[in-house]
């Protein structure tokens, strides 16, 4: 049995887990979301922090706020709220143990994290609501209906959502059966439903019923899909293992997601009354 134990050591351990040290994160508190590449010469951190100032900036976080970081992955995005916004209450939901664990360990001034699904935010025992949701580069894993639901129950009024998405293109609607197949497919591999996915008159629709007002919907493509498959192709291909295959057919569906334009790269904010 030890080549199956040695086997299942090389897997990662959780189907959202991402080696960030390929990538070009060491820290421990490492990133892990695609990035946003204005700059070509940015690196991996880099690129992930401006994806998270983008969210950042565009619900106005400030130090005062309440915050819950959903999705928050290793937790380099809790660092960076308490060092560039000095947001001095955080709380995070993440459902891998190993990056909760390792949050604990180093983040020992964070209010509080749990390990669960950010769709179940109901059975956790929050002690307030909160000024700010944050959800970087995760939600479009799971059926938005579902994720707005719980997030509403866990949002002070007037509070304020930011999160990413992804979005269907008006020519996706051109498409036949046997073309709409393939991507549904292709998305599957990466823990994307199609069903799931709606035209931004869906989204909007969507959001309003579950009493959002205040929706900006931002197509962030160029920077983050192709800037990240790109990103990826310069890097040197010295490793074969599943981590780095991982890693590949993430910039290779990037990339084509990029190039057909049918599904957008979005990021969204919106308030609730």
């Amino acid at each position: 049995m030890k080549w199956l134990q040695a086997i299942r050591q090389k897997l990662p351990q959780h189907k959202y887990a991402i080696n960030a040290k390929q990538l070009g994160d060491d820290a421990v508190l490492a990133w892990s979301n695609l990035g946003y590449w204005e700059d070509a010469t940015l690196s991996y951190p880099e690129a992930c922090a401006q994806l998270a100032d983008q969210l950042a900036q565009a619900v106005a976080l400030n130090a005062n706020d309440c915050l819950l970081d959903l999705g928050c992955g290793q937790g380099a995005s809790l660092l960076h709220w308490q060092q560039h916004y000095q947001v001095r209450h955080i709380e995070a939901v993440e459902l891998q143990s190993s990056c909760v664990q390792q949050i604990q360990q180093h983040l020992p001034q964070l209010a509080a994290i749990y390990q669960q699904s950010f769709l179940n935010l109901k059975q956790i025992p929050f002690k307030q609501c909160f000024d700010v949701v944050l959800c970087i580069d995760a939600a479009y894993h799971c059926d938005l209906n579902s994720f707005l639901y719980a997030v509403s129950a866990v949002l002070n009024e007037k509070g304020r959502l930011g999160m990413h998405y992804l979005m269907l293109s008006e020519q996706w609607l051109n498409l036949s059966a046997v073309q709409k197949q393939k991507y549904k497919w292709l998305l599957k591999a990466a823990d994307v439903h199609l069903d799931d996915l709606m035209t931004v008159s869906a989204l909007e629709q969507t959001f309003r019923q579950h009493d959002f007002t205040d929706i900006t919907i931002r197509d962030l493509s160029p920077a983050v899909l192709q800037g990240f498959a790109n990103y990826i192709q310069q890097l040197p291909q010295h490793n074969t293992d599943l981590d780095a295959f991982k890693i590949r057919m993430t910039a290779k569906l990037c990339h084509k997601l990029y190039v057909d334009g049918l599904v957008k790269y979005v990021q969204i904010t919106a308030h609730k009354p």
